[in-house]
């Protein structure tokens, strides 16, 4: 598969990489050998970008993570992870519902300053059993998760602190690279504006439906050389299913703007002879900042599916034929 540069780093990624939210139980459980035998199918399709969270699974992902990690070539993989909220052991009947299915026995509270985030690697080294992290990841920064007033509150404290715990950990080698990892666009330039992020993982805003991101997000990242991984490519699945009853985007049902939107892009697609997952996929990795696209799934047939998709080109023109249809703006 073939690789691309994360910033002025020297980390190199596959562009296709593989999101862990899924083998953390996300909305159904996901046995240990279910996510054991989808990551090796990742491998085995040349997938090298591993990425992660403390929140997926409340730690449960970046132990699968690490297990199946240990069992590869030391120096072959590329692993992210994320900052922002600490794990905190409690009962089994307190254990809060974030949409995880089975996941382990903590709590979550959100902590991005200098002690948070020193804290939270710490812990996710501890969990991985790995001797490497290469990207860290601010998760969920910004308004669509905290609110105005909450993300006032986190957002000074990683100006404040949390970003000097983050190029000190660089510094000192403990990681190689650090930026957000968010699903808005306007907190990753109000970051990009104070201060240089080696990376963004941005999920659901530089999709073949939405393009949030193109206005002022992807030419700041061109400029100050900082790189993309994009996720939620099917917009919380409505790119895969197309306009079907009970589609999803941005996490909920689908508007009926929405829904007439996809089924534009249905009717292009099939125009073109194409179905439209076949474009969503690849679109991203047609923008010089995109490094990657992050494929998150718990079934070997969907992952299979999707990057045998991404095979198959796609000339660039095809693109532009979905543009009547894109949403511009972002929203959240």
């Amino acid at each position: 598969m073939i690789k691309r540069k994360i910033g002025k780093t020297d980390l190199a990624v596959s562009e296709y990489s593989f999101g862990c939210a899924s083998i953390g139980g996300l909305y159904e459980a996901c046995s240990y050998e279910d996510a054991m035998s989808v990551m090796d199918s990742a491998w085995d399709h040349g997938i090298r970008f591993f990425d992660t969270a403390p929140f997926y699974g409340f730690g449960l992902a970046e132990r699968r993570l690490g297990d199946f990690l240990r069992q590869q070539e030391p120096d072959a993989w590329v692993i992210s992870t994320k900052v922002g909220r600490i794990l905190n052991p409690v009962p089994h009947d307190k254990v809060p519902d974030h949409s995880f299915v089975d996941p382990l026995p903590f709590g979550v509270t959100h902590d991005y300053s200098y002690d948070g985030i020193m804290r939270s690697v710490e812990a996710s080294y501890n969990r991985l059993g790995l001797n490497r992290i290469d990207i860290v990841y601010v998760h969920d920064i910004g308004t669509f998760t905290h609110g105005v007033e909450g993300n006032a509150v986190h957002f000074k404290a990683l100006m404040d602190s949390g970003l000097k715990a983050l190029e000190q950990l660089k510094s000192e080698g403990t990681i190689s690279a650090y930026g957000l990892g968010v699903n808005e666009v306007q907190v990753c330039v109000d970051v990009m504006k104070r201060a240089p992020i080696d990376c963004i993982l941005l999920a659901g805003r530089y999709s073949l439906l939405d393009r949030s991101a193109e206005a002022e997000l992807l030419p700041l990242c061109e400029e100050q050389q900082t790189s993309l991984v994009i996720g939620g490519v099917f917009n919380s699945g409505i790119l895969a299913t197309g306009a079907v009853p009970g589609a999803h985007f941005n996490y909920e049902p689908a508007s009926p703007e929405v829904m007439w939107k996809v089924s534009g892009m249905e009717a292009v697609a099939r125009s073109v002879g194409l179905t439209l997952a076949h474009p969503a996929i690849q679109f991203p990795l047609h923008h010089p900042a995109v490094a990657s696209v992050l494929i998150g799934t718990a079934k070997v047939s969907s992952l299979t599916r999707n990057l045998d998709l991404a095979k198959i080109p796609i000339s660039s023109h095809i693109f532009s034929l979905f543009d009547p249809y894109v949403i511009k703006r972002d929203k959240y």
